[in-house]
């Protein structure tokens, strides 16, 4: 049997850490040649390093329109041709109730989870267009499909992302691009780890609320993404997936 994403040119932001780093290794391994992109420089070249052979990087800021261009003209421009996107890159924002929320840490949030993911998918689906087809799979979250009390900007942004999936999925399905997202549950990365700090238990409580009793790892959420990358999920498109241990939604 060949291996999931055999043969594929996949692009991953937000791959220095995290789930985009457990990404990147696994599409790996399952066969894809991998661009990695993100802010660090030293961590992408570790991550990139451990991979070896089948992969290169591109730093790149996702929330500057400029850099997502040049990004994917890079992936041409070595590659060839765009496959498999996975636009994970984003960023958490300190707890604060919405009459709390500054306009910059509004703005940056937006930017970054929303913005960057919006101008993500339009260059990646050009790209696609010129080789006849593609996947793309955006990451979302769990608190965008459920009241998110604690985090306001960051759940209603990638409640857009959602929106921003099924819309584009339907748009470009004619053209052989299916698009989808993962909603991850909780999920041991950096992000959660500064969550911790800025309000201790926070993880603690958050397990309890899992059927499954424990928080996920980065690479069980790798493996949401590639499965939807793949053509064995290849009449699936305009889905967000949650990936939450069975947590009620």
């Amino acid at each position: 049997m060949s291996t999931l994403l055999d043969g594929k040119i996949a692009l991953v932001t937000g791959a220095s850490r995290g789930i985009g780093a457990a990404a990147a290794r696994l599409f790996a391994t399952e066969g894809a040649t991998v661009v990695l992109s993100g802010r660090d420089e030293a961590a992408l070249k570790d991550v990139t390093h451990s991979i070896g052979s089948q992969a290169s990087y591109v730093v790149a800021d996702m929330a500057e329109v400029p850099d997502i261009e040049r990004l994917v003209a890079t992936v041409l421009q070595r590659h060839g041709r765009l496959d498999a996107a996975f636009n994970n890159a984003g960023m958490g924002e300190p707890p604060a109730n919405v009459a709390d929320t500054t306009e910059e840490v509004f703005d940056r949030v937006t930017r970054v989870n929303y913005k960057a993911v919006y101008f993500a998918v339009a260059a990646e689906v050009r790209a696609m267009r010129a080789s006849g087809g593609g996947t793309i799979v955006n990451t979302s979250s769990i608190g965008s499909l459920l009241a998110n009390p604690a985090l306001p900007a960051y759940g209603g942004a990638k409640r857009a992302v959602n929106s921003l999936t099924a819309s584009a999925a339907v748009q470009y399905a004619a053209e052989g691009i299916r698009i989808n997202a993962i909603a991850p549950g909780l999920t041991m990365t950096q992000m959660i780890e500064d969550w911790e700090k800025a309000t201790p238990g926070i993880i603690e409580h958050g397990t309890a609320a899992i059927p499954l009793g424990r928080p996920a790892r980065p690479e069980e959420m790798a493996e949401a993404a590639a499965w939807l990358l793949s053509d064995r999920s290849s009449f699936v498109t305009g889905v967000v997936l949650p990936v939450t241990g069975g947590q009620s939604l």
